[in-house]
Parts: C-alpha cells; sequence; structure tokens
C-alpha cells in the first residue's frame, strides 16, 4: 500500500510495460536454459517428461520474474518538484531518494532494443559527484515521451551563453566514410583475440577442443610454422575487423551532436542501443583531441568533453559517454571543437612550446630500458638453460629496439604545451596522443613534480588541477623555468607565492 506522502499529486510511476519487458526477458534466459536441461534430464525421464519439466521450470521463473516486477512497479514513485526530484520504491525495505534539481548536471536517456520498441527509455538523472548510487536516481522505465519531457525540464534551468556567431541546432551529424578508422584502433585485434579465445572456450564446453585442434593442425600439416602462425595470426585479424565494424555501428549510427536552445550540446547515437547524453555548456570546461596512433597517421582524431557534471563510474554509459565526435577527419574534429567552445579557432591547434632535448634522452633511455631488460633475462636463463631463449632474445632485440627508438622519438615529438586565449594546452602521449584545451578558469590548483634525475637535467613535469575531465592535465618535462614560467602566467596569482624569483628582496 502506498504511503500518503508518496500518493499525493505530481506523483508518477514508471511506465506500467515495465512488467511485459521484465517477462520478455525471462522468457529469453528461460528458453536459453531450456534447451541444456531438455538434455540432460532426457536421458533420465524421457524426453517428453524432460520437455514438461523444462516448460513448468521456465514458466514458474516467468511468472515469479513477473510478479516480482509488478510488485515493484507498484512500489515506485517518482516526482519532479519545483526544487527536488524524489524516488520512492521498495516494498520490505522502503528506500526514499531526492536529489536538488539546482544539482543536477545530466540527465541521459538509454533504450535497448526491448525497450525501444515498446516505446520506452530508462532515464539516467545525475550530479556528477563521485559518491555512488547516491548520486543518481534512475527511472527505468518510461514512456519515450515522457523522457524527452524529463531532460527538457530538468536541464531547461538557466540561460545558457550568448549565441554569437556560433550557430544553434546541429554541429555534426553522421558521415558513414568515418567508419573507415574503426579497424585502426587497437579493438580490432582485442576483438580477433577474444574471437579466437572464445571459439576455444565454446569447444572445451562442448567436449570438442582437442577435435577442433586436430582439424586446424590438419590444415596446416605441410604448411611451414612460420607461415602457418601468420595464416592465423590474420585469420585474428579479420575477424578482429569486422567485429570492429560491427561494434562502431552499433555505438555511432544515428549520430548527431546538436546545440539546444538555452546552453545544452546533445549527444545522440545508437543502432540497437539508442543513447543520449546532455551536457550543460556551462558545466563545459574545455575539450581533449585524442589520437590514437593508428587513426593518427591517418589525419584522424576524436574529440572528448572536458566537462563538470560526468561522473566515470562503473555506472555510466560505457567508456565514450564524454564523446563529442568519434574519430573523423582531424580538421573538422578541430571545427566542431572551435563549434563547442564558441572560439573563432580550436585552440588544440595553436601552435606549441617545443620541450627541451633532455626531455628526448629520457624517453630513449626509459623505451630502451623497458626492451633491453626482459632481452638480458632471456640471454641470461638461455645460458643457462636452453639456446632456445637465445634466439629468442635476440628475435626481440631486432623487433624492439627499432620499434622502441621510434615510439620514443615520437613521443617527444608530441610533447607541447601553450596558453591559446582563455585556455592552456598540453599535449603528450605517442600511443594515445592527447591535446587537452583547459579553460584557464577551470584551474584549481599546481602540482610540480621535480625527480632527481629531472632536477639534473633542469626539467620538471607541471599539472594543473581541475574539477571537470580527468581532474589533472600534465606538461611533462618541460624546462623549468619555462614550465613554472607557464604556469603563472596562466592562472595570475595561483603559483606565484611559491616562486622564488632572481632580484626579490631576501632572496
Amino acid at each position: 500500500m502506498s504511503t500518503a506522502a508518496d500518493s499525493g499529486p505530481g506523483w508518477r510511476r514508471v511506465h506500467p510495460r515495465t512488467v511485459l519487458v521484465t517477462a520478455l526477458v525471462t522468457t529469453g534466459v528461460a528458453l536459453g536454459a531450456a534447451v541444456p536441461v531438455t538434455v540432460a534430464l532426457a536421458g533420465r525421464l524421457g524426453y517428453a517428461r524432460a520437455v514438461a519439466w523444462a516448460v513448468a521450470g521456465a514458466v514458474l521463473l516467468i511468472g515469479c520474474a513477473a510478479a516480482g516486477d509488478h510488485v515493484r512497479w507498484r512500489r515506485t514513485r517518482y516526482r519532479v518538484g519545483t526544487e527536488r526530484v524524489d524516488l520512492h520504491t521498495g516494498l520490505f525495505l522502503v528506500k526514499r531518494r531526492s536529489l536538488a534539481r539546482e544539482r543536477i548536471r545530466s540527465v541521459d536517456l538509454t533504450a535497448h532494443p526491448l525497450l525501444r520498441i515498446l516505446g520506452l527509455v530508462s532515464v539516467r538523472i545525475g550530479t556528477g559527484e563521485h559518491t555512488g548510487g547516491e548520486s543518481t536516481l534512475e527511472l527505468d522505465p518510461v514512456g519515450r515521451a515522457e523522457g524527452e519531457r524529463l531532460r527538457r525540464e530538468l536541464l531547461d534551468r538557466v540561460t545558457g551563453p550568448a549565441a554569437g556567431s556560433h550557430r544553434e541546432g546541429a554541429l555534426a551529424t553522421l558521415d558513414i566514410r568515418w567508419i573507415r578508422y574503426a579497424p585502426l584502433s587497437f579493438v580490432a585485434p582485442m576483438l580477433g583475440g577474444a574471437a579466437a579465445g572464445g571459439v576455444m572456450q565454446i569447444s572445451e564446453w562442448a567436449g570438442v577442443q582437442a577435435e577442433v585442434i586436430d582439424w586446424i593442425a590438419d590444415r596446416f600439416r605441410d604448411t611451414p610454422l612460420a607461415q602457418a602462425i601468420l595464416i592465423l595470426v590474420a585469420a585474428a585479424l579479420v575477424a578482429g575487423v569486422v567485429g570492429a565494424l560491427g561494434l562502431w555501428t552499433e555505438m555511432w549510427w544515428n549520430y548527431r551532436l546538436e546545440r539546444e536552445p538555452g546552453g545544452t550540446l546533445r549527444v545522440t547515437r545508437g543502432l540497437l542501443t539508442s543513447r543520449s547524453l546532455s551536457v550543460e555548456e556551462r558545466r563545459l570546461r574545455g575539450v581533449d583531441l585524442v589520437e590514437p596512433l593508428g587513426v593518427r597517421l591517418t589525419g584522424a582524431a576524436r574529440l572528448d568533453a572536458i566537462t563538470t557534471g560526468l561522473a566515470k563510474d562503473e555506472e555510466a554509459h560505457g567508456a565514450d559517454h564524454d564523446t563529442l565526435l568519434p574519430v573523423a577527419p582531424r580538421p573538422l574534429a578541430e571545427a566542431i571543437a572551435a563549434e563547442v567552445l564558441r572560439e573563432p579557432g580550436s585552440p588544440t591547434g595553436a601552435p606549441l612550446t617545443a620541450h627541451p632535448r633532455a626531455a628526448r634522452g629520457r624517453r630513449l633511455r626509459r623505451a630502451l630500458i623497458a626492451v633491453l631488460v626482459p632481452v638480458l633475462v632471456q640471454v641470461l636463463l638461455g645460458a643457462l638453460l636452453t639456446p632456445v631463449l637465445l634466439w629468442t632474445a635476440l628475435g626481440c632485440a631486432v623487433v624492439g629496439v627499432p620499434l622502441a627508438v621510434a615510439l620514443a622519438l615520437d613521443a617527444y615529438r608530441s610533447l607541447g604545451h601553450t596558453l591559446s586565449g582563455h585556455y592552456l594546452v598540453t599535449r603528450s602521449g605517442t600511443v594515445r596522443r592527447s591535446t587537452a584545451a583547459l579553460q584557464r578558469t577551470g584551474v584549481i590548483g599546481w602540482t610540480v613534480r621535480q625527480s632527481l634525475f629531472q632536477r639534473r637535467a633542469g626539467l620538471l613535469s607541471i599539472t594543473a588541477t581541475t574539477a571537470a575531465g580527468g581532474g589533472a592535465y600534465t606538461a611533462h618535462d618541460t624546462d623549468a623555468s619555462e614550465g613554472l614560467a607557464f604556469a603563472s602566467e596562466a592562472v595570475s596569482g595561483l603559483l606565484e607565492p611559491f616562486l622564488e624569483r632572481a632580484g626579490d628582496p631576501g632572496r
């Protein structure tokens, strides 16, 4: 029975089709479990009785799940007031949670295929604070129209920045040609390895792993070992490429970035599972131009938002929940960054201050140590145990040393920092190069680190701390005096009390 507190005016229930959703999902689970159960029982009870027991168990499971969700639906209420959003739920343990509307930073809509078919969405209301479930309310599910109403009502509470010369409406829409960048990420080889591992695992479950291995061995019986390995690796990569293309299509189909009236950026995307992410522009502190090595070689980049109010926890909508633009040609990413920041040009494209040559030496030494230590270990073990390890050590050295040197030099060339208008810009990384443009007003502190080796080389690393994005953006291995001057100029008055300048009285 509902209490008087949650049965007054303004209180709403989640959509009654939630019971149907639960029943359909449980039906799928029950059917998946019924097949092996029937096979297992058929040998003891006979086929007819095994089917009857499996059907009875499935009906009981579906009925219990639907009944439980019906009780949850009956006991769940939510209300959007002038100052707070309230959610009451629970039967034996009643939970009453409330969020102040002024603290709400995001209202995200998600709908998997079944919800989309039934016209429903799951609404996630968050404050962006890192306090676990206490900082979010989830209404699962409501009608799509109700979800859109909640999103507009909860986010449209302040007047956004003046539009100026920057347009509202669609800023970017899907270009199907961007799919060519999907296989260039590290997802492709990972998916290829996962596919190979999945085949072996499934064959083990089915008790035919030995037969699968023998079948593969028969196919390559007359093939040299090196060639067989190359063919298997190529097959895994092909599977990974296909998987990467499918994953990209699922994630970014129907992509659209738009600026809504009132100063809200909205990203919608998804083929089977639709997702909608809204970011208030007043919470935007900058952008991050991300260039993984593969896509960087083709002149492409991804654009992420640096913003407060997007909690990066396990309940968020995956790793791309702060992405404004998927991997696309870099000039387009720069143009979208300028539009998002309402600037005539993107600060991520500003010329950067190069770092001293001592920073290059540090990267070369670290890269060579990372390669040569395993090589020396193999040489030692090879001398003590088996000459085979001597050959593997030689192979690792021949392949690893040039690769390590190339990556170290690229990492050095990627280093840079500068000030561009209202933004400080830092760039670093080689396998994943990141060019972050952070509003100077978003910096809340500086962290200066200088190891013994950096001190001898006249270098230091200086980190801008902020409440937005990753929380810290570092200019690595800058010249000591130049790095401190950069930080002092970026945010006037924040670092000066800790600096010693030549000619100061008493110094």
